[in-house]
């Protein structure tokens, strides 16, 4: 097989022969929706490639040859009225993915040189005897690097104009990654900048624009309509809640069996299917495209190829930075309990450090939560949401590894798992020490000591899954058990936490009271119900970064 991998150009995915999964009728249902239409997916899911078709199919420029790119597509089976747009429209595209920095300033700086680029493009209009000479001059002085700010913010409006008058027709405005500035504006603290900059480019483009056929926008999150898309009337929105383009973006479960089955992997679909599969947009299910298609390159070896694209320095630092309630409800989703939250598809970045629901949404549509069911009321939009896949959940052990380790090498980590699980409980509880006395910060343990003691024990086991089944605040005997470790193999140790938060003199009785408080309560009945051969029962006392330690192996 020939795979298009990191290939996003329609022309030469079809023209070098490359396998392609035909997505054509994306066009069809562009030209049967309003005149402004925003897609939100995640990273890697086709958005620049499906741009690239609309892009091929829509310009007049080199009009036949890209006809034959088409031939034998589904598109090509279309009825006279989608056909007849085929090669009509100047196209207008720009990419928006490498407009990013730490300051307004340099995003400013390479907005403007896009800008630039964009009107190269269409310099054959400086030449042009239907445009007026201050439209002629107007283009000078973008490319002549003049242009200041309201100037720049109405360039792609006076471009449609001018595009119109020459040729016309009006043009089609396709923006791939638009929100990529918008992001880097919240992380670095220039977003009110960079929100007032963008609403006037974009605005001015898309709003009431009388020379604009139509306009195709793409990115990982919805903006607040009010901060960005104020007035927009002729705008509709689709993210992973509406089932409209659900089969355009990723690969559906018939495709993946068409890639597999070239391949001559089809044995390898159920495992394929564990760590890449779980997205649902509608009542379609999605596979992650960029895995697939590596993994399928990679004859079947099975790796977290989409999560390793990025730093997903965002999602860490919201996750770890977290409230010890979000924690205790991310807690849930590790244990592959789904959760129901409000999701908010209107998201305001700003308000992503201090209101959870924004997280929730933030990580739902950046591709790190899948939706399991879906209700709309009065109060919102009410989501059940779960992680998707193997792959997402290695990202999530692979974060959590990296806070308790503070940065410093994973041995330590690795041995305190197999100190604990071995048995061996007063080494286990050294390496505890060290956690508490390197990584954990006071502040972090005073707002709600209980729960981020909790919050920690299960991150300290968050790496297990594959062999054991954890547990939390789960009934069992006479009472709730805070953490279960149950294996998967019954020969192996069975484990019971029971976690108190004490006054730093009173840890060793404090510990000998949560031990037993196990064994009253009879926590070990789930184990022995199993058929777990082996019990180990472990009571431990906080106080700040002090830890004592009570066990019994039964």
């Amino acid at each position: 097989m020939k795979l298009p991998i990191g290939l996003s150009n329609f022309r030469e995915i079809i023209e070098g022969g490359y396998d392609f999964i035909d997505k054509s009728l994306f066009i069809q249902d562009v030209l049967n929706d309003t005149q402004v239409i925003l897609i939100t997916r995640p990273r890697r899911f086709g958005k620049t490639l499906n741009l690239s078709i609309l892009k091929y199919f829509f310009s007049m420029e080199e009009g036949e040859a890209n006809k034959i790119l088409f031939k034998g597509l589904k598109i090509s089976q279309a009825k006279p009225d989608i056909l007849r747009h085929q090669s009509k429209y100047p196209v207008i595209l720009l990419s928006f993915k490498d407009i990013k920095d730490t300051n307004f300033n340099v995003v400013y700086q390479k907005t403007n040189e896009l800008i630039i680029r964009l009107y190269d493009e269409f310099s054959y209009l400086q030449e042009s005897s239907l445009l007026s000479e201050q439209q002629k001059e107007f283009i000078k002085i973008i490319l002549n690097r003049k242009a200041n700010q309201a100037q720049l913010e109405s360039a792609l409006q006076v471009l449609t104009h001018c595009l119109s008058k020459h040729h016309g027709v009006n043009p089609i405005i396709l923006i791939d990654e638009y929100d990529t500035p918008i992001q880097q504006g919240r992380m670095y603290g220039y977003y009110d900048e960079i929100i007032r900059f963008f609403r006037n480019v974009l605005g001015m483009a898309l709003k009431d624009n009388p020379y604009l056929f139509k306009a195709v926008l793409t990115g990982i999150l919805r903006v607040s309509k009010e901060s960005l898309f104020s007035d927009l009337n002729n705008l509709e929105v689709y993210p992973l809640m509406r089932s409209e383009y659900s089969a355009y973006f990723g690969f559906t479960e018939d495709e993946v069996g068409a890639l597999l089955r070239k391949a001559a992997l089809l044995d390898y679909a159920a495992a394929i299917k564990h760590w890449y599969n779980g997205y649902q947009i509608g009542e379609t299910v999605i596979y992650n495209p960029w895995s697939i298609i590596n993994c399928i390159k990679q004859k079947g070896e099975l790796q977290p190829y989409w999560v390793n694209t990025s730093d997903n320095s965002l999602i860490k630092d919201l996750l770890i930075h977290s409230s010890a309630d979000f924690k205790t409800q991310f807690e849930l989703l590790l244990q592959d309990i789904p959760i129901e939250t409000v999701i908010d598809d209107h998201l305001v970045f700003q308000y992503l450090n201090s209101n959870e629901v924004a997280i929730w949404t933030l990580f739902l549509m950046a591709g790190y939560l899948r939706i399991v069911k879906q209700r709309r009321t009065e109060q919102g939009l009410f989501c059940i949401v779960a992680i998707p896949n193997r792959e997402v959940r290695s990202l999530y052990r692979r974060i959590i590894e990296t806070w308790l380790s503070d940065g410093r090498a994973l041995n330590w980590y690795n041995q305190f798992l197999e100190e604990l699980l071995s048995g061996n409980v007063p080494r286990a509880q050294k390496y505890l020490n060290d956690i508490l006395l390197q990584v954990v910060s006071v502040h972090d343990i005073a707002r709600e000591p209980e729960a981020f003691y909790h919050g920690l024990m299960l991150g300290l086991t968050a790496s297990i899954y594959n062999e054991y089944e954890i547990k939390s605040n789960r009934e069992s005997g006479f009472g709730f058990y805070d953490i279960m470790i149950i294996p998967k193999d019954i020969k192996k140790l069975g484990i019971v936490i029971e976690l108190k938060v004490s006054d730093e003199g009173q840890l060793e009785k404090t510990a000998q009271a949560a031990l037993k408080q196990i064994t009253d309560k009879q926590y070990t009945s789930e184990l022995s119900s199993r058929g777990v051969k082996s019990t180990l029962l472990i009571g431990i006392a906080f106080s700040g970064k002090r830890l004592h330690i009570e066990f019994q192996r039964i």
